[in-house]
């Protein structure tokens, strides 16, 4: 019933930018917090920034300074815009949308299937 849809990833060397991207589609009544996770070879699932319905952001200590969160509610779309890029940025992003769809009455959490980004040193 809804959809999410990443792209964005690839291969960059370090300092370089990427801007990633994770639209929505669907039956989609309201979209809540977003947020993008991330998954390096060996390692667990990190959080890495989120985004309120009022735009209220958070990111972990490792990417503040450089990534910036943003959304728009009207493509029902947020992006991860990643400056300074270094190795261990190197990971599977993956987004995560809190959808109140048009058939529920209880906010779901939805993923996006995941964007390679490599940075090489």
């Amino acid at each position: 019933q809804v959809q999410l849809v990443e792209s964005g990833g690839g291969l960059v060397q370090a300092g370089g930018s990427l801007r990633l991207s994770c639209a929505a589609s669907g039956s989609i009544f309201s979209l809540n917090t977003m947020g993008w996770f991330r998954r390096a070879p060996g390692k667990q699932r990190e959080l890495v920034a989120t985004i309120t319905s009022r735009s209220s952001t958070t990111y972990v200590d490792s990417v503040k300074g450089r990534f910036n969160i943003s959304r728009d509610n009207a493509q029902n779309t947020v992006y991860l815009q990643m400056n300074s890029l270094k190795p261990e940025d190197t990971a599977v992003y993956y987004c995560r949308f809190q959808v109140l769809s048009t058939t529920t009455v209880t906010f779901k959490d939805y993923w996006g299937q995941g964007t390679q980004v490599t940075v090489s040193s």
